[in-house]
């Protein structure tokens, strides 16, 4: 999975460099696909739920699970969440960034930052023995604290054989709740945050989701596995 992770990052930082205005998310897919595949992996989305596509690829209001169009073609100020899984050696890892597209808002600067923030703030309360409560538990204290929304409706999850396995994995919790974390466990933290409201709705492709009041939305994630000497960022 570390070496299926590698891959995936390269590929995320790759793809990355080619979001500007004027380029179409079908582009960045394509591209994507064609980087996995050099490398001897596989796109672990594509027929995934029948998802069509590599990647995942989500613009301002949309939250995740947005397919890729020959037509939707970014412009400057917008932000896009690219988000992408590899199979390699028959295991799975998954990872998001958000993107700006040519110079953004200041609004958006910050909902990026605060995103990014938030999943580092949750992968650092992790340890065996810990609970996954607690990594919902900081982020929502933190995203809640920045005065912006997080989705409650989507979560974060174990990943290995398949791309979602147990256990489910809330941005928002208690301290001290739901399963304990134990050494080998590898899974995915994923904060999705908004500028506005966390309710959610179906995207108009009627296969992601977007916000509910069509505020910007942003989405980080990391595949982690747990070690005695603490967590390993595989992607």
């Amino acid at each position: 999975m570390a070496e299926g992770g590698k891959i995936l990052a390269e590929t995320i930082s790759e793809t990355a460099k080619l979001v500007k205005p004027g380029i179409s998310t079908f582009e960045l897919d394509q591209f994507a696909e064609n980087y996995i595949l050099s490398k001897g992996a596989k796109p672990a989305f594509k027929g995934y739920d029948k998802f069509p596509y590599s990647l995942c690829t989500s613009i301002n209001e949309e939250i995740v699970h947005c397919l890729p169009s020959k037509n939707r073609i970014l412009k400057e100020g917008d932000i896009i969440s690219l988000d992408l899984g590899v199979l390699y050696k028959n295991y799975n890892t998954d990872m998001a960034i958000t993107v700006a597209v040519g110079k953004i808002s200041f609004e958006a600067q910050r909902l990026l930052k605060i995103t990014k923030k938030s999943l580092s703030l949750g992968m650092k309360t992790v340890k065996a023995g810990s609970n996954f409560g607690d990594i919902g538990y900081e982020i929502e204290k933190y995203v809640s604290g920045q005065g912006l929304g997080l989705v409650r409706d989507l979560f974060g999850h174990g990943i290995g054989r398949d791309v979602h396995e147990d256990p489910l994995i809330p941005n928002f919790g208690k301290k001290n709740s739901r399963e304990k974390i134990t050494e080998g466990m590898v899974f995915c933290i994923e904060p999705m945050v908004t500028l506005g409201d966390y309710r959610i709705k179906k995207a108009k492709d009627g296969y992601g989701y977007s916000t509910k009041d069509n505020s910007l939305a942003a989405h980080f994630e990391h595949t982690i596995a747990v070690t005695k000497n603490g967590i390993c960022i595989l992607t």
